[in-house]
């Protein structure tokens, strides 16, 4: 399947956002969405959606039903994971003081939370450590491991972090601990002299599995460490069993999705079977979650970025970093409501603080475009934004002006931390990491998507061009290539909660295998209103037949696609949304979630 599909959707060209719109399938892909209907049986849409996302025929049966005994590797693939698993094993034989140093967002908490849980069910006695964000910032720091190491650890696990801390780790080892990486970040090639590093993206490791999350090479090393342990014999005997690694998929799943890697593969499998264990409620810290989130239907994958993880973000962004894996390990239901409810109040200040914080950023950028329209990376600063909402607002600066960006909190020294976010096709974990390497940044790094950086005085100007250089022709080519991808083209009243079921099939959807693109071709437009404080526009289309649906714009109504939407009120216009079911009433009923809109012809 080419990248840039050639054919036009309904003649679209230049929507109101000014993007051509085109069918997701090419000629191939057509072709392959024809066998699957026609040999294998499957309905028109959805054979459109699986060969739109690379499913080949012969693989569409196990696609639609992907089984993790069917996904899973064998650990021992990844680098080191035999080392991690006899360490660790040997700390539950011993019942070892374990201190498990995880970072500080989503990924984190449910990776240390996984790895307290398990290691709490063996015998061994875990200790959890989320740094504090504005003194800590990321990553090991020396400080703290004293402190690990005062409190009587022999063994340091860093979990989603770790990769690059040479000094902190170098200083953990001289104070008589042992310490085991388990990471996902890109790697350099000089690694710290530790007694396991698991990461599938160290330039050494060809386990072919660098889309993990944290958590993913967490479960993978619990695998691989419950096998460990049954080959000694260890299990045999003890009245609480071996832990049930199934059950853990929850965090596995809540990660995945939160850390935006892509769902493929493995991935897919850990969210569709987590996914079924977050249904069942079974975690008493996420049940309290969904309880305060308003999550009161089935859990979907989208509940999983937009509900559940940003409030667990919340702790680590402006309160008590330790709130989410205290959250995620607890088996007291009170205890659970009460640090739900204080990570729900800490999200909704930390949306005003955000919303504030994208106000002026947006700003800096408008001003920044108008005297160089062309500059590939923006980047916005203030001495007023909390570092913990910097990685949100480059979120917002990249998807208004749809290039990389990044978001700086100053120190007042002269210094700042920050956040960035990508565009598909570029790669700026990888121009960070370059970065620090030149000299231009203290530290930093990320993945492909998202990275994060600390800058000493006077370097900001220096890293911004230096990010300039390197990705220009990247984001070029992304600028280039972008367009917005159609699946299929579909009447009000074709838009039914059946046809998400069906939709359903071939997900979850989200980083790796986007969300089905719908579009209603020439429907009136009865009903467009800006509602709530959010700037959101509701709209309702109606087709020829009389049909309706309903959607939402969110965050637009300031926006060129808001202003669209209101002036085209009463009028036939071309609708790009994905679909989503909604329950009111007890009543169920498909809704838009607008994307972009075009006049015909």
């Amino acid at each position: 399947m080419s990248l840039i599909p050639q054919r036009l959707f309904l003649g679209v060209s230049h929507s109101v956002l000014g993007r051509p719109w085109r069918d997701r399938l090419d000629a191939a892909g057509l072709g392959r969405a024809e066998v699957l209907a026609q040999l294998e049986g499957i309905p028109d849409t959805l054979s459109r959606l699986l060969a739109g996302r690379g499913v080949e025929p012969s693989e569409a049966l196990r696609f639609l039903e992907p089984r993790l005994r069917d996904l899973l590797p064998d650990p021992a693939v990844l680098t080191d994971m035999e080392a991690a698993a006899t360490r660790l094993a040997a700390a539950a034989q011993r019942r070892e003081k374990v201190a498990i140093f995880g970072d500080y967002d989503v990924d984190g908490a449910c990776s240390a939370a996984l790895l307290a849980g398990f290691l709490r069910q063996a015998g061994a006695q875990p200790r959890i450590h989320i740094p504090d964000r504005l003194i800590e910032g990321y990553g090991p720091n020396s400080d703290a491991i004293r402190m690990l190491a005062g409190e009587g650890a022999t063994l340091l696990v860093t979990v989603d972090c770790g990769t690059t801390s040479h000094e902190p780790l170098a200083e953990a080892q001289r104070l008589g601990l042992d310490v085991v990486v388990l990471d996902h970040h890109q790697a350099p090639e000089l690694l710290p002299p530790v007694a396991a590093l698991v990461n599938p993206n160290r330039q050494d490791d060809l386990s072919g599995l660098g889309h993990l999350c944290a958590a993913g090479v967490v479960f993978l090393t619990l695998v691989a460490l419950s096998r460990t342990l049954r080959r000694q014999g260890f299990w045999a005997g003890r009245a609480e069993g071996e832990p049930d690694l199934l059950a853990a998929l929850d965090l596995v799943a809540l990660a995945t999705v939160a850390d935006v890697v892509p769902l493929k593969g493995l991935n897919r499998a850990f969210v569709r079977q987590g996914i079924a264990i977050l249904r069942g409620r079974t975690r008493p810290g996420l049940a309290a979650l969904m309880d305060v989130a308003g999550l009161d239907g089935p859990v979907q994958p989208w509940h999983l970025g937009f509900l559940l993880g940003p409030r667990i973000n919340a702790g680590g962004r402006i309160g008590d970093a330790a709130l989410g894996a205290r959250l995620l390990l607890t088996e007291d239901e009170i205890e659970a409501r009460s640090i739900a409810a204080e990570l729900n109040r800490l999200n909704q200040e930390r949306q005003e603080i955000e919303r504030q914080a994208v106000l002026e950023a947006t700003a800096q950028a408008d001003h920044a475009l108008m005297s160089l329209p062309d500059q590939p990376v923006l980047m916005a600063a203030s001495a007023d934004w909390h570092p913990g909402i910097v990685g949100l607002v480059a979120a917002r600066l990249k998807e208004r002006f749809r290039r990389p960006a990044f978001a700086l909190a100053l120190n007042g020294e002269g210094g700042a931390t920050g956040s960035g976010r990508s565009v598909a096709g570029v790669d700026l974990g990888r121009a960070v990491r370059e970065a620090v390497e030149a000299g231009l940044a203290v530290k930093g790094g990320g993945h492909a998507m998202a990275a994060g950086v600390t800058l000493a005085a006077g370097q900001a100007s220096a890293f911004q061009a230096f990010l300039a250089e390197r990705l220009a022709a990247q984001v070029a080519a992304a600028d280039e290539a972008e367009a917005l991808l159609v699946d299929a083209a579909l009447s009000a009243g074709g838009a039914t909660p059946r046809l998400l079921a069906e939709i359903d099939k071939a997900g979850p959807f989200g980083a790796g295998s986007p969300e089905p693109v719908f579009v209603f071709p020439a429907h009136r437009l009865v009903e467009a209103v800006e509602i709530g404080s959010g700037g959101h526009v509701r709209i309702k289309l109606k087709s020829g037949d009389g049909a309706t649906v309903g959607g939402i714009a969110f965050r637009v109504a300031q926006e060129p696609l808001g202003r669209a939407l209101l002036a085209a009120r009463g009028e036939s216009v071309h609708l790009a949304a994905t679909l989503t079911l909604n329950r009111w009433g007890g009543r169920e009923s498909a809704e838009l979630r607008v994307l972009d809109m075009a006049r015909p012809g």
